[in-house]
C-alpha cells in the first residue's frame, strides 16, 4: 500500500506541477489565471479547475442535445407532406416520417455544433464561464407558436429563420450603440439581484421536472404542479402520476447519488464531486436490466439504446443548413416582423438577465451593475444567433445551466471553452454524450440552485416598494418556467413601476407630508444612461473628434485638448487593453454626464 500511495502522490505532484506551468505561461495570462502575472489574474483560476467547471457544466447541458432537436423537429423543418390535402400534420405518411427521423439527426449534429462553436468563441472573447447553446424557451416558441407543429402555424420554417437571422443584427446594434446596457441600468438593484434568486428556484424546478430532472414533481390537473416520482409507464396523457407515487427508483437513485452524494462530497471539499455524482448515476443507468435503466424495453428506450450502441458516430447536416427563405409578401411579412419582435424582446431579455445573474455568481460584476467585456458578450451572442439560424436552430442565448461550473469554480472563459470542446467532440460521441439521463444531473440543478438563492439576503427588504416587486420576479421565474416573463412580462418590472410611481406621486403631491415611515429605506433608482456605460468604441469616436478641431498650438483649446488625451491614455493604460469595460477616465473627460435619477 505504501508504493501504490506513492505512485498516486507522485502522479498528483505531476498534475500539480503541470497545472502550475499552465497559469504561469502565456497561455495562463491570456485567461488571466492565477499565478499568471496578469495585474488583474483572477484569484483562484487554475487551469485543471477552469476544465473541470466546463466538464460539469457540459454534464448538465449535454441534454440540449436530444431535447432540443426533438423539439426542433416537431416543427417539421424542410420537410414537406406529399399530400396537400393533408392538413393534420401529415400523420401516418411514411415519407414524411422518413423525412423527421432525417430531420432530427440533422438537428443533433446542429445543435452539438452550435453550443461547442459559441461557448468557445464567447468564452475566448470574454473570459467569462458562461457557455451558450440553442435557448429551450425559446426552441418551444418556434415550434410550438410560430411555425406550429409539423408545420402547422402561420410562418414557414424557412421563414421563421429568417427572422433569427435579422435579430441576431438587430440585437448586434444594440449592443455597439450601447442601448442593451441602457436596458441593463433601467433594472433596478433589487431587480437585478432578485433575477438571480429567481433563476435559482428555476433551476430547482428544473431539476424536480421530469423532463431535465429527477421526476419528483410535475404537473397537476387542479393545482399547477403536483408529486411525481413515479415511472413513465404510470403518467396518464396530462403528465400525472396515475399510482406508484414517489415509487420510481430512478428518482431516487438521483435523489441519493445525484444529489446527497454530491452535497456530502462538497462538505469536504472533494474536486469534481458533481462530475463523481453525475457520472456515477449515468452508469448505473446504462445497464438494461434494471428497475432505473436509461434504455428500457419500449419503442423509446429502443431508439435510444440503438442510438447509444453506435459508441461513436457522425452523422452530416443535409436538411437544415442555410434554409432561410427572403420572399416575405402580404400576410407572411406582417407575421414575420410580429415573430422578430417577439424573438427579440425574449432574447434581450432571457440573455441579459442570465448573463449578468451568471457574472454576479462568479464575482466579476462591477460597482456600477456592469461587467467586463459586456459589449463584447453581447456581440458575440448576437452573432451567434445569427450563425445558429443558419444551422436551423432557434435563437441562441447563454444557459443558466452555466452556474453548475461557476460552482465547481469555473472564473474564466477557460470555462466555456472546455463546454465547447466537449460539444464539439460530442458531435462523433453524441452517441455516449447524449446518453447522461436526466435524473443523473436533476440533483445537480437543485443543488446549484440553492447556492444561486443565497443572493436573496441582498435584496432590500427593508422598503415594502423594493420588496414586493422583487418578490414577484423570483416567485414568477419558476412558475411561468421563463426567465424573461418573471422579469418585464408577469410581471416584476410592472409591479415595480407601479407601485413606486404611485407612492412617489403621493409623496409629491402631499409636500413630502404624506410618505412611508421608512421612505429612506428605499434603493436610488436610476434610469439615465453615463459616459461610462457607452461602447469603447464611441470614446474613441469623441476621442478624435476632439483631435479634429480646428486648435491653434499654444491656445487654451489645445491645452485642454491635450490634457483630455492624457486623462484617456492614463485611464486607458490602468484599465488595460483587453478589457471592454467603461473608461472611467473618459467620464471625466465628458464633462460630468448627465445622469437623471427617478424618485420612487
Amino acid at each position: 500500500m505504501g508504493r501504490i500511495g506513492n505512485a498516486i502522490q507522485l502522479v498528483l505532484d505531476y498534475i500539480a506541477k503541470f497545472d502550475d506551468y499552465i497559469n504561469e505561461s502565456t497561455f495562463g495570462r491570456v485567461f488571466r489565471l492565477d499565478g499568471s502575472g496578469h495585474p488583474k489574474s483572477i484569484r483562484g483560476a487554475t487551469f485543471l479547475r477552469e476544465v473541470r467547471a466546463g466538464l460539469t457544466t457540459f454534464a448538465t447541458m449535454a441534454y440540449i442535445i436530444a431535447v432540443n432537436s426533438a423539439v426542433l423537429s416537431e416543427s417539421g423543418g424542410t420537410c414537406v407532406c406529399p399530400d396537400p390535402k393533408n392538413d393534420q400534420g401529415c400523420i401516418g405518411d411514411g415519407e414524411y416520417a422518413l423525412c423527421l427521423v432525417q430531420l432530427k439527426r440533422d438537428l443533433i449534429t446542429s445543435t452539438a455544433a452550435l453550443a461547442g462553436f459559441s461557448s468557445i468563441v464567447f468564452g475566448f472573447l470574454t473570459n467569462l464561464p458562461v457557455a451558450l447553446g440553442p435557448g429551450m424557451g425559446l426552441n418551444a416558441y418556434f415550434t410550438y407558436q410560430v411555425v406550429g407543429w409539423h408545420g402547422t402555424g402561420h410562418i414557414p420554417y424557412r421563414v421563421a429563420l429568417t427572422a433569427v437571422f435579422v435579430e441576431g443584427f438587430i440585437f448586434m446594434f444594440l449592443a455597439l450603440t450601447g442601448m442593451r446596457q441602457w436596458m441593463i441600468n433601467m433594472i433596478p438593484a433589487t431587480i437585478k439581484t432578485a433575477c438571480g434568486v429567481g433563476i435559482g428556484l428555476f433551476l430547482t424546478e428544473i431539476g424536480l421536472s421530469y423532463s431535465a430532472g429527477v421526476g419528483a414533481i410535475t404537473g397537476g390537473y387542479a393545482t399547477p404542479l403536483t408529486i411525481g416520482g413515479c415511472p413513465a409507464e404510470y403518467l396518464n396523457e396530462k403528465g400525472e402520476c396515475q399510482s406508484n407515487i414517489m415509487a420510481n427508483p430512478a428518482m431516487w437513485i438521483g435523489i441519493t447519488l445525484g444529489g446527497i452524494l454530491i452535497a456530502f462530497l462538497m462538505a469536504f471539499k472533494v474536486k469534481s464531486a458533481i462530475m463523481i455524482g453525475i457520472g456515477i448515476v449515468s452508469v448505473l443507468s446504462w445497464p438494461r436490466n434494471t428497475s432505473f435503466t436509461y434504455f428500457p424495453h419500449t419503442p423509446d428506450g429502443e431508439s435510444r439504446y440503438q442510438f447509444f450502441s453506435q459508441v461513436i458516430a457522425f452523422h452530416p447536416i443535409e436538411k437544415v443548413l442555410a434554409v432561410q427563405d427572403w420572399d416575405l409578401q402580404g400576410l407572411t411579412a406582417a407575421k414575420f416582423v410580429l415573430a422578430l419582435m417577439t424573438f427579440l424582446y425574449v432574447d434581450i431579455i432571457d440573455c441579459t438577465a442570465t448573463l449578468y445573474s451568471m457574472a454576479k455568481f462568479c464575482g466579476v460584476v462591477e460597482e456600477d451593475g456592469d461587467f467586463p467585456r459586456s459589449t463584447i458578450a453581447y456581440c458575440t451572442d448576437a452573432a451567434c444567433i445569427s450563425i445558429g439560424s443558419l444551422f436551423g436552430c432557434s435563437p441562441v442565448t447563454a444557459f443558466i445551466e452555466s452556474g453548475a461550473g461557476i460552482a465547481e469554480g469555473g472564473r474564466t472563459g477557460l470555462t466555456a471553452i472546455a463546454t465547447g470542446v466537449c460539444f464539439l467532440l460530442s458531435l462523433f460521441f453524441a452517441p455516449i454524450l447524449a446518453s447522461v439521463p436526466p435524473w443523473a444531473t436533476g440533483g445537480t440543478l437543485v443543488l446549484v440552485g440553492c447556492l444561486m438563492i443565497r443572493q436573496v439576503c441582498n435584496i432590500n427588504w427593508q422598503y415594502i416598494g423594493d420588496a414586493v416587486p422583487s418578490f414577484v420576479t423570483l416567485a414568477f421565474m419558476p412558475f411561468s418556467y421563463s426567465v424573461a416573463y418573471g422579469l418585464i412580462a408577469c410581471r416584476g418590472m410592472m409591479v415595480y413601476v407601479v407601485l413606486n410611481t404611485l407612492i412617489w406621486a403621493v409623496v409629491y403631491l402631499s409636500g413630502e407630508q404624506i410618505k412611508p415611515s421608512n421612505y429612506e429605506d428605499k434603493e436610488v433608482y436610476r434610469w439615465g444612461m453615463s459616459a461610462s456605460h457607452l461602447p469603447r468604441w464611441v470614446h474613441f469616436l469623441r476621442r478624435f473628434m476632439l483631435r479634429r478641431k480646428n486648435t491653434a498650438p499654444g491656445t487654451k483649446d489645445a491645452i485642454d485638448l491635450a490634457d483630455n488625451d492624457s486623462t484617456i491614455n492614463n485611464g486607458s493604460s490602468r484599465l488595460g487593453s483587453a478589457d471592454n469595460k467603461e473608461i472611467y477616465a473618459l467620464s471625466n473627460r465628458a464633462r460630468s454626464p448627465r445622469v437623471i435619477s427617478m424618485p420612487h
